[in-house]
Order: C-alpha cells, then structure tokens, then sequence
C-alpha cells in the first residue's frame, strides 16, 4: 500500500493502493506504522507524500467498504483517519503534498492536513463531495479548507459538494505551488529536497507556532511566538546560520 524511501534529509511516501488509493481500516493501519517510523527518525527534515497511481492521488474512503460496513465500524474508520491527518499536521516534520491526479474526499482532507500543497497543472479534480453522498467532511477537511481558502469559498465548496480543477486550486490558495504537468514530478522532488536542507529545528518550531498559534487572541499568538524563537538563538543551526551570512556561504546546517 505504501513505498517508502529516504534520500538524504527527505522521506518520500508514495501511496499505492490501486486503483485509486481509497482507503480502508488497513490502509491507516500501515499509515500510522510508517508516520511513527518516519517520526523517530533524526535524518529526516521534510517528507513528500505523493501517489504511484497516474490518475488518482487519492480518492478518499473506499465507497464499497463503507456501504458495507457497520455504522460502529464506519466510525472507527473515521477516528482512524483523523488520528492520521493529526499524526500529519502536529509531526515535527514539514510534510509535503504533491497531487498529480484526482484529489477527493479523505484524499483532499488527507492533502489539507500536510503543510504545504505543489501540484501539477495536468486535468484532475479535487474536492469535497461528501454532501452528495448525504454526509459530510469528517477528517479535518473543513477547518484545514477554511485556513486555506477562507470561510467563504470553503462553505461554497463544501455546501454543493462541487469539484474545482488544479489551477482553481492555485488560484483560490488550495494549492502553494503550480508546475507544468511534464516537469511536475521533478520540480515537486527539486521543491522537497531544497526544504530539506533547511534548520530543523527552526522548521519544526515554524510549524508548531502556525499549528498552535492559529486561533488564539494575538497576545497568545505572540507569546507563543516568542517562547519558540526563544529556543533557537542557541542552536548550533542559528550559529551557523549567522557565520554563513558574514562568510558569503551557504549554510551547512546541522
């Protein structure tokens, strides 16, 4: 269901559950294994979560497990999903999607929960049509769409269930980056590794604050920014930082 491989400081994830990565209770079963793997692991700055499916990153719930399952086991499903998407959106790692196909459902929750969102210009769909199915975003889709497009367009999108294309989607902020669909996967690749070289530390403490922070009154916000750069003025990476501004060089961080 999953590949997995490391080069340097990057993880690369690719989902591989034909025909269209639905998922199922299995399928975050060997998700959680491989997300408490990658989290242990000291190497790792930033990961790439992307699919070997050409046409789908990911289509969401599987529609068949879900009509045939039991109301209590459609539940744990969803528990499952959301303790993923949390696993993704408070790990210290930087995690990066690259969506190259049909991004629906769970599968756009499962995009909104990482970081940051590149995409290829290719023809896909991507949104939330639970409504059409009589039901409702469950895995975090909704207050993750909010913060990416906005209260108004994410309850337009999320009201009528309706799909938008990739370049909407860059358009509206869904998406942080565009990439011609030829190149795609190698400018998304050439994005991951360059984050990767970044400080850490700093990044996970960017990260913390964004997640933490949004929501609270400003004073909180900037107390809470303050406590975290607070951690960083001694780091060996803010050192080497400064040393390779004087020096004219790039930073070798640790």
């Amino acid at each position: 269901m999953f590949e997995f491989k490391k080069e340097d400081r990057l993880g690369i994830i690719s989902m591989n559950k034909a025909p269209a990565n639905s998922y199922d209770i299995h399928f975050f079963n060997e998700f959680e294994k491989l997300l408490n793997t990658i989290e242990v692991d000291s190497d790792i700055a930033v990961v790439l979560l992307k699919s070997a499916i050409p046409k789908f990153f990911s289509a969401g719930a599987d529609i068949k497990v879900f009509q045939s399952n039991t109301a209590e086991q459609n539940k744990e499903m969803v528990v499952m999903a959301n303790k993923i998407a949390n696993q993704i959106s408070k790990s210290s790692k930087i995690f990066v999607a690259f969506l190259n196909g049909h991004t629906l459902g769970g599968g756009l929750e499962l995009a909104l929960a990482c970081d940051i969102r590149l995409s290829s210009n290719k023809k896909f769909l991507l949104g939330l049509p639970e409504v059409k199915l009589g039901l409702m975003p469950g895995n975090g889709g909704i207050p993750r769409l909010v913060n990416a497009v906005g209260i108004s367009k994410a309850f337009e999108l999320v009201v009528s269930g309706n799909n938008m294309d990739s370049q909407e989607a860059y358009r509206n902020g869904l998406v942080n980056q565009l990439f011609d669909e030829e190149k795609s996967e190698e400018q998304a690749f050439e994005y991951a590794v360059n984050l990767s070289k970044g400080p850490k530390k700093a990044m996970a403490a960017i990260k913390q604050t964004f997640s933490d922070g949004i929501g609270k009154s400003l004073g909180d916000f900037l107390k809470l920014e303050k406590e975290k750069v607070n951690t960083l003025y001694d780091t060996y990476d803010a050192k080497e930082g400064f040393l390779a501004f004087v020096e004219k060089r790039t930073p070798e961080f640790e």
